[in-house]
């Protein structure tokens, strides 16, 4: 009997390079800034792209692709890793991370829906049931994570909520409109247009907010730049394009909902690695995100 879920199992694999990105880019981010490390993974992630393309099928830049592709991939890239983006970081600094990460977990229902309602996907009963399990569990993880033992509050201001909601937005029409415009197209190749145009967009934003000294100073911190090539290789190489893989090859609500795991797959390293202590309610969490995500193999 053949195995017919290759894309969920990309999606699963995304999930955990994005877990390595996201402790990579709080690093460096931390040491460099938010804007620098935005700019300077992009370009790296296209340098690991195209050096992979060139071995992988000849073109060392996707000059191949059709109208189509450059059409609907560039909306996607400026929708996706531009506005989303900036969306997202700026409501860190308002509601923080912890608030944000979850409102970003809307992200799967709301790409589901953009799937059904722009590419005419459907999804089966177990498929439905699996998002809703997926997400209890992540709310469930992230509403017990505290800091100085403080719980998490859910009244915040409405500015921070539209942004990070803005956020969840711009990533999954990105997502939708990637599969809209790739269609067969390589995904890989796919990624490097995506790339192609946040590069574009955030040197633009780099330069009409005179940060060009942060990204230069960026390169002189030997730390800083260590957390962000190993976040460029799992996150806008190797991430990005499994996950646009991963929709080629499944539905995208699946797909993103696979990948939204990342804040149960971070919860090991944050112990180990920020000695962060891990609850009942986050355990309980997990293993109601992955009792989800076995139901997209449900035939």
């Amino acid at each position: 009997m053949p195995f017919n879920h290759v894309g969920e199992l990309a999606a699963l694999a995304v999930a955990f390079f994005w877990t390595i990105t996201a402790l990579s880019f709080e690093s460096a981010s931390n040491k460099v800034g938010s804007l620098a490390v935005n700019l300077i993974r992009l370009f790296l992630g296209f340098f690991f792209l195209s050096a992979f393309t060139f071995f992988y099928r000849g073109h060392l830049f996707p000059d191949d692709a059709g109208v189509h592709q450059w059409l609907w991939l560039s909306l996607s890239g400026l929708i996706g890793f531009v506005l989303g983006d900036l969306f997202l970081f700026k409501s860190f600094t308002i509601i923080g991370s912890r608030m944000a990460m979850l409102i970003m977990t809307l992200v799967p229902p709301i790409t589901a829906f953009l799937g059904f309602v722009l590419l005419g996907e459907r999804l089966s009963f177990f498929n439905l049931i699996g998002i809703l399990l997926t997400v209890a569990g992540i709310f469930i993880a992230i509403l017990s994570r505290t800091n100085q033992g403080e719980k998490l509050k859910i009244n915040v201001p409405l500015k921070g909520f539209l942004l990070a909601l803005g956020g969840a937005f711009g990533q999954a029409l990105g997502y939708v409109l990637s599969k809209k415009g790739m269609g067969n197209y390589d995904p890989f190749a796919a990624t490097q247009i995506r790339v192609i145009t946040g590069m574009i967009g955030f040197t633009i934003i780099v330069f009409v907010m005179g940060r060009r000294a942060q990204i230069i100073n960026a390169f002189r911190h030997k730390i800083g730049m260590r957390g962000i090539i190993i976040g460029s290789f799992f996150g806008p190489f190797l991430g990005v394009s499994l996950s646009l893989f991963a929709a080629k090859h499944t539905q995208t609500g699946i797909a993103s909902t696979i990948m939204s795991l990342v804040p149960i797959f971070i919860i090991l390293p944050s112990v180990f690695i920020f000695k962060q202590k891990v609850t009942l309610r986050e355990i309980i969490g997990a293993i109601v995100s992955v009792i989800g995500v076995a139901l997209f193999f449900v035939e």
